[in-house]
């Protein structure tokens, strides 16, 4: 790590995904580049305590389910013993592995690496506190903002409350409750409630909502509901958490539902996971001419270039969606503007993912947005049931739909819901990043058997035409 510098060209402020890729790029690109964060090496929040970690143990969580589904096939292994020591260790051990990774890449390309945090001086100055107490101010030519996120809190919830946490307490599997109330029906909750319930805990989701995963395709959400239905105690929609109240055996909950009602529920554990918050407020932006929208987010043009032009920022703190593949291409997009270089950001789609079990994946339009676009627009849906690859797996649930434009057979939208979703959406989005149509997708071979097959399958639902059509010749 370095000590702090009096002068650098680029000041890269947070060491997450959008962070630490601007900072590479930037230095590739022959900038003179000083990274600042908190943690002893890059990751950010994405490593140390999101996306990586909760994927460790969501894929602990699909080896339980599928053992334990593996005897309908013939196949039965004994009741999984879980030692969290050892879960918790090996997913340290995954962390520390990627964030070493990442320091010897900054380390190879001379990036100075600073530990501790960064607040605004003036527009061209930063004081800079280090994690074993320096302070010094730090100019700089040109900054990166990529601070990121935090979970959002909940007014409801009693203060240092140690039976309430948020997705970061939950990562760390302190404890496998019997009782779990998850509130909210996002993707965080899903994902962590699949995690609890899947060790043992009987997990309950609160959703103010009416449907889980607000924003997301309703028909690929109905099949993985119907399978959430199975797995967790119960799901409540339509209905908020007033009060929740700590006692000595748990915490009491208090619901309102949609007529105005409330019940108390007592919950051996309570997980808020509403949403995330941009963390802006703590650079001291008001020393800058940085604007900051009514929800917190930096505004930025399509060179991520805030108020202050020599000034950017990425990632959480620049909008939604906040997502660590975002940050990636907003990150390239800075990095190479600050270098000079003519660029823009300007994706026809950024995919999503649900690492629920299944999978839902999407990019691009989903029907309800068409529709409240007055889009014209034809779908077509193929459930995967009659899939083989599916089948082979054990599975019958999945499916797969597109939205394509009805006069030039563009592809519209793309969603997946199914084991390996996640990994099908690459496709998706290659396709409607290159303008493809469902034909494009139609003449594409596919290997056979396979889950991309459905893509295929769904493209000839929505657009059939015949070979004398497409190739009159």
């Amino acid at each position: 790590m370095s000590s702090i510098p009096e002068k650098t060209e680029l000041a890269v402020i947070g060491a997450g995904p959008g962070g630490y890729t601007a900072a590479f790029r930037a230095a590739e690109l022959g900038l003179n580049v000083t990274l600042i964060d908190p943690e002893p090496a890059p990751g950010g929040v994405c490593l140390y305590r999101g996306c990586i970690p909760s994927k460790s143990l969501l894929h602990l969580a699909k080896l339980i389910n599928e053992t334990a589904e593996a005897s309908s096939l013939g196949l039965t292994f004994a009741s999984p013993k879980i030692d969290r020591i050892r879960i918790q260790d090996w997913k340290t051990e995954v962390i520390a592995k990627l964030t070493k990774g990442l320091a010897t890449k900054a380390d190879k390309l001379d990036i100075k690496r600073i530990r501790g945090t960064a607040t605004f001086e003036n527009p061209r100055m930063l004081t800079v506190k280090t994690h074993d107490g320096q302070q010094g101010q730090l100019e700089f030519e040109q900054a990166i903002l990529a601070t990121g996120s935090r979970p959002a809190t909940l007014s409801a919830a009693p203060p240092d409350c140690r039976k309430v946490i948020d997705s970061s307490g939950a990562l760390e599997l302190n404890d496998i409750p019997k009782s779990l109330l998850v509130i909210g029906g996002g993707y965080i909750g899903l994902e962590m409630g699949s995690v609890y319930a899947a060790f043992g805990s009987k997990v309950t989701v609160v959703e103010m909502t009416a449907e889980l995963l607000p924003g997301c395709d309703r028909d690929v959400v109905s099949v993985l509901k119907r399978r959430l239905d199975k797995q967790f105690e119960s799901i409540l929609v339509k209905t908020k958490v007033t009060k929740l109240k700590e006692q000595k055996n748990g915490v009491m909950a208090t619901l309102e539902d949609k007529n105005g009602e409330t019940s108390n529920s007592l919950f051996d554990t309570v997980l808020v996971a509403i949403g995330r918050s941009p963390n802006t407020d703590r650079l001291n932006l008001d020393q800058t001419n940085i604007q900051v929208n009514e929800q917190g987010f930096v505004v930025v043009d399509a060179q991520m270039r805030t108020t202050e032009q020599h000034i950017f920022a990425i990632g959480d703190i620049a909008g939604e969606p906040m997502l660590a593949h975002k940050a990636y291409a907003e990150a390239m997009v800075a990095a190479e503007a600050a270098a000079g270089m003519k660029t823009l950001f300007d994706p026809r789609a950024i995919p999503a993912v649900v690492f629920t079990d299944p999978e839902i994946a999407w990019c691009g339009l989903t029907e309800t947005e068409a529709k409240d676009k007055q889009l014209k627009f034809k779908s077509a849906k193929m459930p995967w049931r009659g899939n083989g690859r599916t089948l082979t797996l054990g599975r019958d649930d999945g499916m797969t739909k597109l939205l394509v434009d009805p006069e030039s057979d563009r592809l519209l939208g793309i969603a997946v819901v199914g084991p390996g979703a996640g990994e099908l959406i690459s496709e998706g989005a290659l396709a409607l990043e290159m303008a493809a149509t469902a034909e494009d997708l139609r003449w594409t071979i596919h290997p056979h058997p396979t889950l991309a097959e459905t893509l295929y399958d769904t493209a000839h639902q929505v657009s059939p035409g015949s070979r004398k059509e497409d190739n009159p010749a």
